[in-house]
């Protein structure tokens, strides 16, 4: 049976071009993309023992692309867990709204680039644990 966490937030595979002078990934909007991308950020310069994230948004939708090195993504929907490690430019995990995420394992020199739907917006994020869980409880009613 599908995890149903990665049900929500699949992997996709991006087409890579290449040829013996090296490879090239476009992302764009509706096309691979599957939504408007309004906003691109990447986090670089992480040590291993450092996490980040700790939050869930309301509404954001995001893919998460790990460009070099490595890192790990704990998802959390409220009633599962999973983790994905990224270790591939060629793969995007889409972090769907409504789920809890956690980075990292980064490697050295790791690189993670994100794209989201949305601007920067504060009030779209519940940075507390129990916040998240008592939110997530209320949709579901």
């Amino acid at each position: 049976m599908p995890d149903p966490l990665l049900t929500r937030c699949p992997l996709h595979e991006l087409q890579v071009i290449g040829d013996d002078r090296g490879s090239l990934i476009a992302l764009e909007a509706h096309t691979g993309v599957p939504f408007d991308i309004a906003r691109v950020y990447y986090i670089f310069g992480t040590r291993a023992d450092v996490s980040r994230g700790f939050h869930a948004h309301r509404e954001l939708r995001q893919w998460a692309i790990c460009l070099s090195g490595a890192c790990t993504i704990l998802l959390d929907d409220g009633h599962a867990r999973t983790e994905v490690r990224l270790d591939r430019p060629d793969v995007a995990l889409e972090i769907a709204p409504a789920v809890w995420h956690e980075m990292r394992d980064f490697s050295l020199g790791c690189v993670l680039l994100l794209l989201a739907d949305a601007p920067y917006d504060e009030a779209d994020y519940i940075r507390d644990y129990e916040e998240f869980l008592a939110w997530m409880r209320g949709r579901e009613k």
